[in-house]
């Protein structure tokens, strides 16, 4: 059973999705439902003996294509309505103990490439107002299968985070005319303690209101809207951005380093969201070495985060691990 139940207090839906609580949880090695299918071996969700990157849907989606009708009634307070939508797995390759930072520039060059056709063509769906596009690394954030993938949303409208970075977006452009990240990114850069790396296209910087110690953003130089929009030369120098991002954060404690990686671009809602500027955000749950960053009462109950670091700090820290990138080298 899957539908959405809109909650009155904060004017936002929440999807309930009974069938995840059957999804696999870390198997056997030899047993991965991501690996390739080898001959005479287990069947996975993927029949072929190998491939590059793979997207099929998901087989404990939240959201459904053709979802089945609420199993309770709709309300004027208690509004409910199916969960309709699209859910996507992305493997990012066929091997199985490997993440982006162990994969050569080239598959995360091509990783980019697919990203971007699923949120071309899951844009077009009429039912989709918001293509999310993200993943969920290491078991310290919930991860389920060790596998190298990330996910795709398509939401039937837009969420919450992306609306209110939307809203905010708009009101500085009314208040400055000016692009709310174009802004940010021209202080970080005057400031430029807090940025960990840049190139021509792309500034990665732990913000000056980060909410986690190791927080990174990166930000478009160019004032675009969606992966859609990149040059192919904007493609290579976010590959190349991400990767040192990644390889620096694995240096960071000498360990296959987790974290959330949520790209956040414009809405496929048909609106005029020309204000919006495209960029990636990094959440890593740890603080150090030994702690884990949970979110208790202030960040859970109220909504405020308490950041127990100072994000100039932790920038130097993590700017000291980045290396250059050379491609051609897998």
């Amino acid at each position: 059973m899957s539908e959405l139940r809109f909650n009155p207090l904060l004017g936002e839906w929440t999807a309930t999705a009974t069938a995840r609580q059957d999804r696999t949880f870390f198997p056997p090695d030899d047993y991965c439902p991501l690996c390739p299918t080898e001959p005479g071996g287990f069947p996975t969700e993927i029949p072929a003996e190998t491939y590059d990157i793979v997207a099929f849907e998901n087989k404990f989606p939240s959201l459904k294509r053709k979802p089945s009708e609420p199993v309770v009634e709709d309300d004027p307070l208690f509004r409910v309505a199916p969960s309709r939508g699209i859910c996507e797995v992305i493997v990012y390759s066929p091997h199985h103990t490997a993440t982006l930072t162990t994969e050569p520039i080239e598959q995360l060059y091509k990783l980019i490439l697919v990203w971007t056709e699923r949120f071309r063509e899951l844009g077009e769906h009429g039912f989709v107002d918001y293509v999310f596009i993200f993943e969920n690394k290491g078991a310290e954030v919930g991860v389920t299968l060790s596998h190298p993938h990330g996910q795709i949303y398509a939401y039937p409208f837009i969420p919450p985070i992306i609306k209110k970075e939307i809203e905010q977006s708009k009101r500085h452009l009314v208040d400055t005319g000016k692009c709310l990240i174009c802004s940010i990114v021209e202080t970080e850069r005057s400031f430029a303690a807090r940025i960990i790396v840049e190139n021509e296209a792309f500034t990665a910087t732990i913000p000056f209101f980060a909410r986690y110690p190791y927080e990174v953003h990166i930000y478009a130089t160019r004032h675009l809207q969606a992966l859609t929009d990149l040059t192919a030369f904007e493609q290579r120098s976010l590959a190349e951005i991400l990767k040192q991002i990644m390889v620096a954060y694995d240096a960071l404690f000498d360990r296959s380093f987790p974290y959330i990686m949520a790209i956040h671009q414009r809405p496929t809602d048909g609106g005029d969201h020309g204000h919006y500027h495209f960029h990636i955000e990094f959440y890593p749950p740890m603080r150090s070495a030994t702690k884990l960053k949970f979110l208790a009462g202030s960040e859970a109950g109220a909504g405020m985060f308490i950041n127990d670091t100072l994000p100039e700090e932790r920038a130097a820290e993590l700017r000291s691990h980045i290396k250059p990138v050379f491609w051609g080298e897998a």
